[in-house]
């Protein structure tokens, strides 16, 4: 399993790079743009994967996507990666201001006039007709030329699995995906869903994050602190077809009671054993190493994410130098398991 982290920082990453870390990404929020970080990624990494993970799809149109890959891969030659996430209805409709209905479909062509831009030649005028996306651009100035950029998509409901599986290069999964999540749903989704298209399913990228949060001086608190990001995921109603895989109604029930009362601290009180180890590694670092090794079908590449809820921003920081230590000490030679 190669592994990477969501951006610590130029300093951060330094050190992790040089301790293995094969791929960096960047999310996005309101005060946080993922090309702007990537940028930032580019210019301050040397071999490591660079790229959004995720950027809101439908907030950009497929030539902003474009021409931000284009520039990045001038930054990072052969090191970028694109991953889209569709976002709510409700962001896409009250934040962004953009039409968001049919997220799957519309998320297919999105990719497909991605390509149609990434691929273009110089001299060639760029096409694209679909139901959401129409492009027709004759871009007559030299600055076009094929490139070959991974496109992730971060997918979780078995319609959008699919659509990942027949027109991106891959999944990014979220942090909340468990093995059962990867082996029952994920994996059998992208693998019918691209031998239908007749494409290569081995040839899939498996990408996700990882919550990780390792303390030897103060364990207890990492582990407090990695149930309070799970608790907080499981307040998205977006996830009740794994909470229902798994029977954690009743955890969830009450998570979302403890949210709703005004006391958010209160939520990783419900989050069980059982939840904790099916979903985070944390504790010390004995315990994470044995969370680990009981894990049976981590992604490909794991990006291995501070919890952040509630959490401070020294505090993250400290959890990625405990997750650059462990990867170098624990993932280097562990291979993937499972699949």
């Amino acid at each position: 399993m190669k592994w990477g982290l969501p951006w610590p920082g130029a300093p951060r990453a330094g050190e992790a790079e040089a301790a293995g870390a094969g791929a960096f990404c960047a999310g996005e929020f309101s005060d946080l743009n993922a090309y702007v970080t990537s940028a930032e990624m580019a210019l301050a990494t040397t071999e490591a994967i660079v790229g959004p993970g995720i950027a809101y799809a439908f907030a950009r149109s497929p030539f902003v996507h474009a021409s931000a890959v284009r520039h990045l891969s001038k930054l990072a030659p052969g090191r970028v990666f694109l991953g889209l996430g569709s976002g709510t209805s409700r962001m896409n409709r009250d934040w962004f201001g953009v039409q968001a209905d049919h997220p799957a479909p519309r998320m297919a062509e999105l990719v497909e006039a991605i390509r149609a831009f990434l691929e273009a030649e110089n001299g060639e005028t760029i096409r694209y007709s679909g139901q959401y996306y129409n492009i027709e651009a004759d871009i007559r100035a030299p600055v076009l030329g094929r490139l070959d950029v991974p496109i992730l998509i971060g997918a979780f409901n078995k319609v959008m699995l699919r659509t990942a599986g027949r027109t991106a290069d891959g999944v990014l999964g979220h942090g909340i995906f468990t093995d059962r999540w990867w082996g029952e749903v994920v994996d059998p989704e992208l693998a019918g869903s691209a031998a239908s298209s007749g494409r290569d399913a081995a040839a899939l990228q498996r990408w996700g994050w990882l919550i990780t949060a390792i303390d030897d001086t103060d364990p207890r608190r990492a582990t407090r602190e990695a149930r309070l990001q799970i608790a907080f995921y499981l307040t998205v109603r977006t996830y009740d077809s794994l909470v229902e895989l798994h029977g954690w109604h009743d955890q969830v029930a009450a998570i979302r009671a403890a949210f709703r009362s005004g006391r958010p601290d209160t939520i990783a009180d419900h989050v069980t054993d059982d939840m904790l180890w099916a979903i985070a590694v944390c504790g010390d670092t004995a315990q994470a190493r044995e969370m680990l090794k009981s894990r049976t079908a981590l992604p490909d590449t794991a990006f291995l994410s501070p919890p952040s809820f509630l959490v401070g921003r020294r505090r993250r920081s400290d959890y990625d130098a405990a997750a650059v230590r462990f990867a170098a000490a624990n993932l280097g030679s562990y291979g993937r398991q499972g699949r």
